[in-house]
């Protein structure tokens, strides 16, 4: 595998034990769809895994195991269109026994967004068949799948075979630690022919009942011009398609073309799947055409996203342009009306069962400066499942909205109670449930996308709602503590992941957690914020529809003064109540015995022993305050609460926690190259380029096949937008405080602000600011305590002194 041009990725050869991460790399999606990059002529089975995936379509099932009942909802592997396969003569199928891989090559260019594969192949009798293969999943006309394969026979002439099908056997088998697990969940409705080039394909999730639909016309082309070949419908139990014969020379090349229309129950404006299907896959131009439209499609898109760097271009842009890309295939315009949300691993796989975690954390600034449309959409996503968020709070004895950590199609908490750990082979308690804080994530995404966008109408029918909810679900999750004369938050779990409880104890989460507790006290300032925003007449209008009391802004008021943060003399943050009572892991050792310790949870409960016990982090647990809070704001949190900071706290954290983490997230990575920006810059490199080669390396042994971590891929993004060119969005102004490796030469970025067309151009000595047309009035543009108006069609610039940088002092 190599990126060998700013533009594309490429396999050479076949590597069957990385097939999986293939596969996942070179998905190809639209927001509304996404197929891997499987071969058209395998099945499931061995290191192959077709999977296509449609947003938002889930089924939930039920299984009994280690005594209990496990219930899970899973996004749904849908049947697959891809399958294509010819023989030579009567010879034997390529993906069959008797058939050499002579050479083979994949390309996905980004650009474009095409999968492009050329191959060289030998049957038993000697024939060489060369082969070319084109692959869309359109970007405009989101329905829409395409591939077209040319056929060149060099060696022999006589009839040329094709089987083009779709194939309904498809079940959810892509993660190894689920396959004990239920994963059946399509219904076979219908397949036969419609029409004579068209087959349809019907199936139906079996509890959801979303039905689906896929129509596949094929034809065949020489010099570009449709001709008729000997057809006949090729039918299998679960598959349905269309066998070709065509007269072939040595030396003259023959096109198939196989056009494939997807729809689903869920979709808008339809009134059956089916016929829908049938009647768009009539309308289709032919393969080229729509390869047009497609790649227009992509242009636009690449335009809003540009990102150009001059320097090390060869090794960190291809990959920063491979991130942006996959983060296009989950979510993209083609979003926008429907209800989905973003899955942590976008729509290349089945880990996690395609849920939507916190992970649009990371996604979200991305968004926001680019299409602040689609985060609009998106957030609308999480305020559709606002009644489900507050019935869980009632369970739990409070008021407000409790988001859950893991959801899915209804907003329910979607979060296993059991988990299978695969290293000693135990279905294991898993408390993940207890991260209240993805809440507290909602509350901040809504806020951001406030910030970048100043969209009241938002705020008003929807924002404002969220946020108030959720402050006053974390006002009642916190006790008054008369000991401490402060706020407490009991029972929870922070970003850490690897403490779910305290050593010797049977009851579930830890006390105080300093990320939740900080937070807390942020979304209470917040919650104050939104009043004082809305309209006098919206404002009385959800209050007293919400039902808050007078008395209630108060206490908020109080919380954000009073809540209690574990802070020691010498400014080290405590992870949690009793942090500091933990023993300390023996990190060499077990890096000795065992090598990759990322997953040390994993490796504790495999020897009977348990994180609980250790002052070990999965992933930045306390770092995250530094993440998502500069450090102006994070500093007025603090000293609102009446805690004192010394003035090297943020170093002495981070350092503090580098050596206690063991990197089991993906997000790790992202993180700390933020956090050590600032003054550690040659380690913050080092962890940029481990969130670069997170899933281009495949980093954690194997769970890129499973999908990408789309958090990750956002992240490294946002760690050029946000830390190294310094872009911020607070107090209605655009804040620059850049901290750009000199040696990395320029960084431009397109943005959006307010509406304004920005392009920023930063370097080591200066940030130039260019506003593009528009009919906004100016902004307010901040750089290192200048402040200036910038309006449309002008350009301003800041110098950046080369000087010694605190790490939180700025």
């Amino acid at each position: 595998m190599s990126v060998t041009e700013a533009w594309t990725l490429q396999f050479g050869g076949s590597e069957p034990a990385r097939e999986g991460l293939r596969e996942a790399l070179c998905t190809l999606g639209n927001g509304y769809l996404a197929t891997r990059g499987a071969l058209p002529e395998r099945d499931a089975g061995g290191p192959y895994y077709p999977g296509t995936y449609a947003a938002g379509c889930y089924n939930r099932m039920r299984d009994s195991t280690a005594g209990g009942t496990v219930e899970n909802e899973s996004l749904v592997n849908l049947p697959n269109w891809l399958p294509l396969t010819f023989r030579a003569d009567h010879g034997p199928w390529l993906g069959q026994a008797g058939v050499e891989l002579l050479d083979q090559r994949h390309e996905l260019d980004l650009l474009r967004g095409v999968l492009t594969r050329r191959l060289r192949v030998r049957d038993g009798d000697g024939r060489v068949t060369a082969v070319t293969q084109w692959r869309f999943v359109h970007q405009r006309h989101e329905h829409v799948c395409g591939l077209q394969v040319a056929f060149t026979p060099e060696s022999w002439s006589g009839t040329l075979t094709v089987r083009s099908e779709v194939d309904a056997t498809t079940s959810n088998r892509g993660v190894a630690r689920y396959q004990g697990l239920a994963g059946q969940h399509l219904e076979l409705l219908d397949a036969g022919p419609a029409g004579t080039d068209t087959v349809l394909c019907v199936v139906q999730t079996n509890q959801s009942h979303i039905r689906v639909a896929e129509a596949a016309r094929t034809r065949v082309l020489r010099r570009g011009r449709a001709v008729d070949a000997g057809r006949r419908v090729y039918r299998e139990p679960g598959r349905i398609g269309h066998e070709l014969e065509i007269d072939v020379s040595a030396g003259e090349q023959v096109t198939v073309e196989k056009l494939v229309t997807v729809h689903t129950s869920r979709d808008n404006a339809i009134s059956d799947p089916a016929d829908e299907a049938v009647q768009r896959s009539r309308w289709l131009a032919g393969f080229d055409e729509l390869l047009d439209e497609h790649v227009l499609a992509w242009r636009h898109l690449w335009r809003r996203f540009r990102i150009s760097m001059q320097g090390e271009e060869s090794r960190v842009l291809p990959t920063v342009r491979l991130h942006l890309f996959h983060l296009l295939q989950t979510v993209s315009e083609n979003s926008v009306d429907a209800d989905v949300g973003i899955p942590a691993r976008g729509l290349h796989g089945e880990a996690y069962r395609g849920h939507v975690l916190w992970d649009e954390l990371f996604v979200f600034p991305i968004l926001n400066l680019r299409m602040p449309l689609l985060s609009r959409a998106l957030l609308r996503y999480r305020y559709r499942r606002l009644p489900w968020a507050r019935a869980a709070a009632r369970a739990a004895g409070h008021s407000g909205a409790m988001y859950p950590w893991q959801s899915g199609s209804d907003g329910r908490e979607e979060s296993q109670r059991l988990h299978l750990n695969p290293l000693s082979g135990r279905w294991v308690k898993d408390s993940t449930r207890l991260q209240r804080h993805v809440g507290l994530a909602v509350a901040y995404n809504v806020w951001q996308y406030y910030q970048v966008a100043g969209d009241l109408e938002f705020l008003n029918h929807y924002g404002a709602e969220m946020i108030l909810e959720i402050a006053r679900f974390f006002a009642g999750l916190a006790d008054y503590d008369d000991d401490r004369d402060r706020y407490v938050i009991r029972g929870v779990m922070g970003p850490d992941e690897f403490h779910t409880g305290y050593p010797h104890s049977d009851e579930e989460g830890i006390d105080n957690n300093a990320y939740t507790n900080v937070l807390t006290a942020w979304v209470m300032l917040r919650a104050l914020d939104v009043l004082d925003l809305l309209s006098a007449d919206r404002r009385a209008a959800l209050v007293e529809t919400l039902g808050i009391t007078p008395g209630e802004p108060q206490r908020w008021a109080d919380i954000s003064r009073r809540m209690y943060v574990p802070i020691r003399p010498d400014g080290i943050i405590d992870q949690f109540d009793g942090y500091a009572d933990l023993a300390e892991l023996d990190w060499n050792a077990y890096r000795d015995r065992f090598g990759d310790i990322r997953r040390l949870d994993r490796i504790l409960e495999s020897q009977g022993d348990s994180p609980n016990r250790y002052k070990a982090s999965k992933q930045a647990d306390v770092l995250m305050l530094f993440y998502l809070l500069s450090a102006d704001e994070l500093r007025m949190l603090i000293d609102r609460l009446g805690y004192s900071l010394p003035r090297d706290a943020i170093s002495k954290n981070i350092e503090y926690y580098l050596s206690r983490t063991a990197h089991g997230s993906t997000l790790s990575a992202v993180v700390h190259a933020w956090v050590l920006a600032r003054n550690h810059r040659a380690q913050a490199l080092r962890y940029f380029v481990e969130a670069l080669d997170t899933d281009v390396a495949d980093i954690q042994g194997g769970t890129t096949a499973e999908g990408i971590h789309l958090a990750a891929m956002a992240g490294s993004v946002d760690i050029l937008q946000r830390c190294f060119a310094g872009v911020e969005t607070r107090d209605d102004t655009l804040v620059l405080n850049p901290y750009w490796p000199p040696h990395l030469g320029a960084l431009e970025l397109d943005i959006r602000y307010r509406a304004h067309p920005l392009t920023l151009r930063i370097t080591g000595d200066a940030v130039q600011v260019e506003a593009g047309p528009s009919r906004q009035p100016p902004i307010q543009l901040s750089c290192r305590g200048e402040t200036v108006l910038l309006a449309p069609g002008e350009v301003v610039e800041f110098p950046v002194p080369q000087r010694g940088r605190a790490a939180d002092g700025e």
